[in-house]
């Protein structure tokens, strides 16, 4: 699609300008500007693709061919190709037709998928003639069966599979295994655009197509319009059916024509519903959408399928003007009638239906288009009963009925007939929309879809020039005015101190400090190691060993004096490890905290102020220390409690008692060391038995709350006192500052020079983009949808605007 007018030349250029800048801004990059880029796609590509999409049988083909008054695409009911046609603007000189077939593969992918439709054996392979002709004989007795190939679905399917097979062994040698061969007319030995859609629209070829490009001269294919027929929606290979899904769903879809059956199925199909779907969300397609009831003369004569059309209409079609109801069949035929035909040929009988009109064994057969003209005359009540006095005689033939009456009333009956059939408003419409209405709206759409980046835009500049208009352009003024911003920031930075531990706390109590988690998981799984391995290595005969050293007078020792070693031996063990696994834990959390407060920035502004950081880390180190005595002291009374049986070691009914009486029994044997010995097993699991639970006890629950409650009534109070100090810290950030504060306020007031001339570079910039994209929308009438620029007076206006609001401040 060219360009129409000068001023629009460099559209692209400016809009991406603009997008650019947006870009640039950090805080505008979440906005969307994906409507924007399919907008200007739009607007700026050199086609307009108008994709006809609708079920299998529903008139697409013919809708197109009367759109554009000639005998292009083949249309034949039952025809279920996955053909696409482009039809594309070419000089009359220039016309031409290239045509691509299916792969061999491809076409016994349908042929299988309309075998299993009928109920037939798929062909194993569609290169063996005897297979081919048993398939084609099964394809003729559904139709005979069916009472002809137009008389129902399964009837055009056993037609369009017999067509298929036919156009595979009339082009055998043009279709290759597994690729998709393309040719030429010329290489046909066609001359003329005519002679190659002849050859295309044959039901055979057509079957056997996989695309055939048009190249057509007509007025409504100017200016980059492409018509494009897509396989049915509901095609029986499904391949099929996706291809067509996909070119709705292409962003290179500029309009779609849905071509709908409801006038003579009566309802939506599920697949025209989803169509309808499919192309409301691609927001390249928007309102660029077309709903065209197509074979509107079968509700001529059924008042009930009328009746159904107009409520579907009314109720889902309500929002739409794009509402067309329309009778290919009528409108394209009788075009053709009126352009080509008259009495000397039988009003097309022996020309433009001549192929129809043969019939196998000499007798003439009916086209299409006469039956649905002789109910036009006898049934629809159409016509003007005054103007009209039709008479179909029954005892005369179709065809001889047609040639007598176009005899009687020739054109101006085909003149009304073509009325009748919606063909003319269709295309009216059609036309109107892509020689007046397209352009401008798809350079709506763009400035519509802009106008929120360039406002945002527009407002982002504003506010950082008068930011920046604002700050004090000399040294002294700004060396006072950060001076007199030091206490309220030496507030905040407190108050961040403060806020930062509390979260630290806060995540540390609530076991959201992975950190810290993974180390207090470590010190559990040493405890637990530690008592396994002491259990496991203790020596009863060590233990018999002191108890008896302990009592010069006494040569044996009790089993109580033996368990009684055992718990000092195990509980003492036990804080050796607790305590210096709760040091490294709490080494560690210290550690990890005093990074993070380095890290922060309230950290690196304060020394900036100070030189300093108030004695922050000073402090925590401080506070790790008495941490550290603390919580060890709450390790050593956590483990010497360990020395006291559990409270229900010794209660009848368990375990513990009932392994204590055995291990008693089984000491008693003797006086000596040896039945101590003997029992070590014994005495181990009772050992076992009582510091499990007191150890779980520990390391589950009441020494992690201990370092909770600890760290918390710790930490808090500290960060509450340092937030006071820092803000005590004013004269010597004041001093600090005095110091250093010269050199900054000359780097921060050239840095805020060169933002400024920044943010006027891009002002510029975006103007003249704007100013561009304007002149385009002005070009095309389009005053209402201009973009905004930025003024003099805007910043004027800024201005004003702040010297009203320190006045009303200052009352």
């Amino acid at each position: 699609m060219t360009a129409p007018l000068a001023e629009c030349q460099n559209l692209q250029v400016q809009v991406e300008s603009i997008l650019q800048l947006s870009h640039q801004e950090t805080s505008l990059r979440s906005q969307d500007t994906t409507p924007v880029q399919s907008s200007l796609r739009k607007a700026v590509s050199p086609t307009f693709e108008i994709v006809f999409a609708g079920a299998f049988s529903a008139g697409k083909s013919m809708l197109i061919n009367a759109l554009l008054e000639r005998e292009l695409l083949y249309s034949a009911e039952g025809h279920a190709t996955g053909t696409e046609c482009y039809i594309f603007y070419a000089e009359a000189e220039q016309e031409k037709v290239i045509l691509t077939f299916l792969s061999e593969v491809e076409i016994r992918e349908q042929a299988v998928a309309l075998c299993q439709k009928l109920g037939l054996t798929p062909p194993s392979n569609i290169n063996q003639a005897d297979m081919v002709d048993l398939l084609r004989q099964g394809c003729v007795l559904i139709i005979q069966k069916e009472g002809g190939e137009s008389k129902s679905e399964r009837a055009k399917q056993a037609k369009a599979l017999i067509l298929l097979l036919e156009g595979f062994e009339a082009n055998r040698d043009r279709i290759h295994s597994l690729n998709n061969a393309t040719y030429s007319m010329e290489q046909f030995n066609f001359s003329t655009l005519k002679e190659a859609a002849s050859y295309a629209r044959r039901g055979s070829n057509s079957a056997v197509l996989k695309r055939i490009d048009y190249y057509c001269n007509h007025p409504l294919l100017k200016d980059g319009n492409v018509i494009i027929d897509t396989p049915g929606i509901d095609a029986p290979v499904q391949r099929d059916a996706e291809l067509a899904y996909r070119k709705i769903e292409n962003p290179d879809t500029s309009a779609v024509v849905c071509v709908l059956k409801p006038a003579s199925a009566g309802d939506m199909t599920k697949e025209e519903t989803e169509l309808i779907e499919k192309t409301n969300s691609n927001i390249g397609i928007r309102d660029r959408l077309f709903y065209v009831f197509n074979r509107i003369d079968e509700t001529w004569f059924k008042p009930e399928l009328k009746q159904r059309l107009d409520r579907l209409i009314n109720s889902e079609f309500q929002n739409t003007t794009r509402v067309y109801k329309t009778s290919g069949l009528l409108g394209f035929h009788g075009s053709q009638v009126k352009q080509y035909t008259n009495k000397s040929d039988r009003f097309g009988l022996d020309s433009i239906f001549a192929e129809s009109v043969k019939g196998a064994d000499g007798q003439e057969e009916t086209p299409q288009f006469v039956n649905a003209l002789m109910q036009y005359c006898a049934l629809a009540g159409k016509l003007s009963a005054t103007q009209f006095r039709i008479d179909v005689r029954g005892y005369e033939t179709p065809n001889q009925n047609y040639e007598r009456i176009l005899d009687d009333y020739g054109m101006p009956l085909i003149e009304q007939l073509i009325l009748d059939s919606g063909i003319e408003e269709f295309r009216s419409a059609i036309t109107r929309y892509l020689t007046e209405e397209k352009r401008p709206q798809l350079f709506a759409n763009l400035a519509d879809d802009l106008q929120p980046v360039c406002i945002n835009l527009r407002n982002n500049y504003l506010d950082k020039h008068r930011e920046l208009d604002s700050q004090p352009r000399e040294i002294e003024a700004m060396k006072s005015r950060e001076l007199q911003l030091l206490s309220k920031e030496l507030q905040d930075l407190g108050e961040q101190f403060l806020q930062h531990i509390e979260l630290e706390v806060n995540q540390l109590v609530n076991n959201k400090c992975e950190s810290f988690e993974k180390d207090f998981l470590l010190l559990q799984t040493r405890m637990i190691g530690k008592l396994d391995e002491l259990i496991n290595t203790f020596s009863v005969a060590e233990a018999y060993s002191r108890a008896t050293l302990s009592h010069r007078r006494n040569a044996t020792a009790p089993l109580i004096a033996v368990l009684v070693e055992a718990l000092y031996y195990l509980s003492n063990e036990l804080e050796d490890v607790l305590v210096k696994s709760c040091q490294e834990v709490i080494n560690s959390f210290f550690q990890r905290l005093i990074e993070r407060v380095q890290k922060a920035e309230y950290y690196s502004h304060l020394y900036r102020l100070l030189g300093n950081d108030a004695g922050i880390v000073e402090q925590i180190k401080g506070l790790e220390i008495l941490v550290q005595h603390s919580l060890m002291d709450a390790a050593k009374v956590e483990c010497d409690r360990f020395v006291r049986e559990s409270p229900r070691f010794y209660d009848e009914g368990t375990f513990s008692i009932y392994q204590f009486r055995q291990t008693l029994a089984q000491t008693s044997q003797g006086y000596d060391s040896e039945s101590m010995v003997q029992a070590e097993p014994a005495i181990r699991q009772l050992l076992k038995l009582d510091f499990e639970p007191k150890v779980s006890e520990t390391i589950r629950k009441n020494f992690r709350a201990n370092i909770n409650a600890v760290l918390k009534s710790r930490l808090l109070p500290l960060a509450e006192i340092q937030a006071n100090d820092i803000l005590q810290q004013y004269n010597n950030a004041r001093n600090h500052l005095e110091q250093t504060l010269e050199k900054e306020a000359e780097e921060k007031i050239a840095g805020n020079m060169r933002s400024q001339k920044e943010v006027e570079s891009n002002i510029a910039v975006y103007n003249q983009a704007v100013c561009g994209i304007n002149d385009c929308l002005y070009a095309m009438q389009l005053n209402s949808h201009v973009l905004p620029i930025i003024t003099d007076s805007d910043f004027k206006s800024v201005i004003v605007d702040t010297e009203v609001l320190k006045e009303a401040l200052a009352v």
